[in-house]
């Protein structure tokens, strides 16, 4: 287990639940806590027995974005500094998207800024009724550069134009409604909805489920053409033939559950 402003733990079934763990400063990120989150993630990613990764928050609040007093410094620092920095931001986020296995966020109260990006750089997210949502870079002059590709993939150019200019509260519906997150459920049954989604998630074959996140990536906003075609049917006829396709194929035919359940 990691200890500080991120705790990390692993279960006997390979699910990793990575905790933020500020909850006197509701999950507000800081340099610490972002260098901490990408060095978690590294790992866990390159873990073959860790199948899952779980995002959760201790307190009331899931992130407030960034921690007031790291934003106080960061004022001070020069433009070669504040590249630095921001770089490290944005280095988290694409780990986080991109990592080989699948994530769910588990969205128990009110997330900003920065916050919302780690929610949208995950594959699901599921929040509790109570869970507010609002993108608040510019009422600080400042703007959601970092965090931008990931939240306009999820809600899209439009619901960014308004959500982006505006600052204004999410209602957990809403976000729903928009894309931001993929399901609301009463605040006491999140927990329970999110183990249904592990119990979902454990049924696809490991290496299947890392190849779909790659999929996804190489076919989104991409022209359908001979080259993508080729690509694809390539991908395809490579798990075909993998340990894990035939095992997959194997069980379906013999009606038996697959190696990997």
């Amino acid at each position: 287990m990691a200890e500080g402003h991120v705790l990390v733990t692993v279960d006997t079934k390979g699910v990793a639940t990575v905790t933020l763990n500020r909850p006197e400063m509701h999950n507000a990120i800081n340099g610490e806590a972002i260098e901490r989150l990408t060095r978690e993630l590294r790992t866990l990613g390159e873990d073959e027995d860790v199948r899952i990764v779980l995002l959760t928050a201790r307190g009331p609040s899931f992130c407030a974005g960034a921690d007031l007093n790291w934003m106080k410094k960061t004022a001070e620092f020069s433009e070669a500094e504040n590249l630095q920095d921001a770089s490290a931001l944005a280095e988290l986020l694409l780990v986080l998207d991109t990592l080989p296995k699948p994530t769910i966020a588990l969205i128990q109260g009110p997330a900003y800024a920065g916050g919302v990006g780690l929610i949208c750089a995950c594959d699901i997210a599921i929040a509790a009724r109570s869970a507010r949502f609002s993108i608040t870079e510019v009422r600080l002059g400042l703007i959601p550069a970092v965090i931008s590709p990931f939240v306009i993939n999820a809600i899209g150019e439009s619901y960014a134009r308004r959500y982006f200019l505006t600052s204004e509260r999410i209602s957990s519906a809403d976000a729903e409604r928009i894309g931001l997150v993929h399901e609301v459920v009463p605040d006491e049954a999140l927990a329970v909805r999110g183990e249904t989604f592990v119990n979902m998630l454990m049924k696809g074959g490991p290496k299947a489920l890392t190849e779909a996140k790659g999929l996804i990536a190489a076919v989104h906003g991409r022209p359908l053409d001979n080259n993508m075609l080729v690509d694809l049917a390539r991908r395809i006829a490579r798990i075909r033939v993998s340990d894990e396709g035939q095992e997959g194929m194997s069980a379906f035919e013999e009606k038996r559950k697959p190696s990997w359940q």
